[in-house]
């Protein structure tokens, strides 16, 4: 599995478990969770995404419960989380409504409490969730700085920021920004025309892209990509998921697909888009079909 280096202190690997889904599952048990690690890390995967608002914030405690009951499987993995979406639910029951909090207070306190669920003493990854229109860039950088030098964050980055966003809250830290998870897929392309994969890649930002498969759109057999999809997966001898995300891995500009399911013989499989190469004009034919048209 190829390994991406976001900064000195991170490598990932390139594909990445997304922990989304995790108490959606009917077994949130610590032996069927630490399956699902053991499964990924049996093919190189050792990056696992999380958010404290996932599952109604109970994702990361059952990710928790299995790092507990298994040591020595921290060592062999990275951890993402994200935090700043208060929803009405879970822990924030309470709120009148959904929204964005970047505030220092809620930032640190959101750390704290995941620390606490995962059974962990530093988050290799923290993301900003969401772009926060009310963000006080100076307040939000000067807090992950501060979680940075405390050591309790390793690295940190954004999720779903546009260039501006993320030119704003740089300004306001000292501590480089590592990686901006944002949705990439055949489904959700304007990413590589609209300045947000260029921005990136201009300054060597490796991205990480959730839902590469468009939240299993992709592999309806309805979707308009997929006939496409079908006819090279056919061609190559693989399946249409691992096509279309073999789509991503073929960008120059190293995204890392985040991948989320419950099903293990699913997860067993997460690695195999790695094996397949797709040349420029299959990239094109996949795009093409994902536009509707040829390109102009």
């Amino acid at each position: 599995m190829q390994r991406i280096q976001l900064s000195d202190s991170l490598s990932m690997s390139r594909i990445v478990y997304g922990m989304w889904r995790l108490g959606d599952d009917s077994d949130t048990s610590v032996a069927h969770v630490t399956r699902k690690i053991e499964s990924c890390l049996d093919q190189g995967i050792t990056t696992l995404d999380q958010a404290d608002i996932y599952g109604a914030y109970t994702a990361e405690a059952i990710l928790g419960e299995a790092l507990k009951a298994n040591p020595s499987l921290r060592s062999k993995v990275e951890i993402v989380t994200k935090c700043d979406i208060v929803a009405p639910i879970g822990r924030h029951s309470d709120a009148r409504v959904k929204y964005y909090d970047t505030s220092r207070a809620y930032i640190l306190s959101a750390v704290e409490q995941s620390l606490r669920d995962m059974h962990i003493d530093e988050i290799d990854l923290l993301l900003i969730h969401r772009p926060d229109p009310l963000m006080d860039h100076k307040e939000t950088g000067a807090a992950l700085d501060e979680l940075v030098k405390s050591g309790k964050v390793r690295n940190v980055g954004v999720s779903n920021f546009r260039p501006w966003d993320w030119q704003l809250l740089q300004s306001g830290m000292s501590t480089p920004l590592v990686t901006n998870q944002i949705e990439l897929s055949l489904q959700a392309h304007e990413g590589f025309v609209n300045g947000d994969v260029a921005f990136h890649q201009q300054h060597d930002h490796a991205m990480m892209a959730w839902s590469p498969l468009a939240g299993g759109e992709l592999i309806n057999q309805a979707h308009p990509v997929h006939g496409t999809l079908s006819a090279m997966a056919n061609r190559m001898g693989t399946d249409v998921a691992s096509v279309a995300v073999a789509w991503l891995l073929a960008h120059p500009s190293k995204i890392l697909p985040v991948l989320g399911t419950n099903n293990l013989e699913r997860i067993a499989n997460l690695a195999r888009a790695c094996e397949l190469t797709l040349d420029r004009q299959d990239w094109y034919e996949l795009y093409t079909a994902a536009l509707g048209r040829e390109v102009a």
